[in-house]
Parts: structure tokens; sequence; C-alpha cells
């Protein structure tokens, strides 16, 4: 791998977790880390563009539909995909569909820029993680197929010990705090072949004592209340959270700080 590479132009692809929830900005809007990542490798070349075609609750089908042609015709250096954990977290989902989207996907993506990244998406320890592990599973390992067949970059984050500590995910439960999307960021950044800013990206955080019983179920009771049940009610309705809004950055353009 070419170390320090020298890449003109990043796109994103994907869903909530490359939108950036829940790394909240003052104006409410979200950064996350592909922004974080943007960011750095704008800072090491001038005139550096950026696009970020993500729509968080997008299921792979709408990936492949809304958001694949689209990058493709921006040819860029680099196009981050990221797609079908949403897919794998419905109670009933056909894994050789989405098999077969996200190999659509990598198939019309690879030809269209110098280098594609890949990952195996974070998850976090838990009920949910457990019951879902094995389409997750099954998802990686089409992830890691098509990587070596279409010569893509794969980020192993469903690896790294720090990205599953529940301290890593916001009170939803579902997306990373800013400090889960800025490893995110040190880990695509290394995977790309610069040097690291952070060799401890993978290193748990220190340990602490847990909550007490009463404040685990008191936070549970708001957990459901906030985030689960709208989550089921959208699911049972058909329903998503990303309906009717335009992607967080649709067109290729130079990179703008959005803290600035």
């Amino acid at each position: 791998m070419q170390k320090n590479p020298t890449y003109t132009s990043l796109v994103a692809v994907g869903d909530s977790f490359t939108e950036g929830m829940s790394d909240l900005l003052p104006d409410g809007s979200y950064r996350g880390w592909a922004d974080v990542l943007a960011g750095r490798m704008a800072a090491r070349t001038p005139g550096f563009r950026y696009a970020n075609l993500a729509v968080r609750g997008k299921l792979i089908q709408q990936i492949v539909d809304e958001q694949v042609d689209v990058a493709a015709a921006m040819q860029p250096d680099v196009i981050t995909l990221v797609g079908g954990l949403n897919d794998t977290l419905r109670p009933k989902c056909d894994m050789v569909r989405v098999r077969d989207l996200l190999t659509e996907a990598v198939e019309r993506l690879a030809p269209s820029c110098k280098q594609l990244v890949l990952m195996r998406s974070p998850g976090r320890e838990g009920p949910v993680q457990a019951r879902f592990r094995p389409r997750m599973e099954e998802l990686f390992a089409c992830v890691d197929e098509l990587a070596e067949r279409h010569g893509a970059l794969v980020v192993d984050l469903y690896g790294a010990p720090s990205l599953s500590d529940q301290r890593m995910w916001d009170v939803d439960r579902l997306h990373l705090t800013p400090e889960g999307h800025r490893r995110v960021a040190e880990a695509v950044w290394q995977t790309l072949g610069y040097d690291p800013e952070d060799t401890e990206w993978r290193t748990p955080m220190p340990a602490t004592v847990p909550p007490h019983w009463v404040a685990r179920r008191i936070a549970d009771a708001r957990f459901a209340k906030r985030h689960l049940l709208p989550w089921i009610g959208r699911r049972l309705t058909g329903r998503s959270s990303g309906d009717g809004l335009p992607p967080k950055r649709p067109e290729l353009l130079p990179y703008q700080d959005p803290t600035a």
C-alpha cells in the first residue's frame, strides 16, 4: 500500500452512520467520521473536494437506487461505502438479496474511483448485537469477499474492542458518540495509508464503576420511550427517519470545515 497517498476527492455513500449521527454540531447538523476524515485529507491537499450522499435510515436497496450512480458519476479518488446493516436489524431480512445488492453497489462503484473503501461496521455490546450477530457476520463475510475481488480496502470496526464499548454509543444506542466517530475517522485514515495520528484508537476506554441497578433501569425506560418505541413504530408503518431528507453534501465541492 502507498504510504501517505495524495487523494484529491472523497465521496461517502451510506446511511446514518456515514451521515454522522449523533456527532451533533452547535447549529443542529451532524459532523461524523466522514467529515473528520475529509478535513484531514483536505489539510494535505489544497482544493480537496468532498461529497457525502448518506441519508439516515436508508436500506441497501435505497442506497443502490439513490446514491450509487450519483457517486460513480462524480469519479472521485476515494469512495466509502457502508450499507446493509439497517437491513440486518429488520425483523425480516432476506440476506441473499442484501448480499446481491451490496455486490451490485461494489461492482458499479469500484471502477469509478481510484480506491473503494468498505467497512465491517461496529456493534454495540448488548442484546441487540447478540440477537443479530449471525446476520451481521454474514454481511461482513460478503464485504470481505467483495473487497478481495475488486481491490477494495476493508476497515474492520467490528473487530475493534473500543467501538463495542457502550460508552462509545449515544443514548439512542444506535449511533456513535463524537469520540466514536473520531476513532472511526482514524481507522479509515490509517487504512488508506496515512501515518497514524492515534495509534490507540482500538484500545478500550479505561474501566469505570458501572451505574447501579436503579440507574440502569431508569436509563432503559427513557431509552424505550424516546428511541425504541418510535423506532418500532416506524418499522411497523414502513416509514424511515430519513424520509424526505436530502443527501448531506450532494455535490462534490471543495471541502469546508462545518465547525468554522
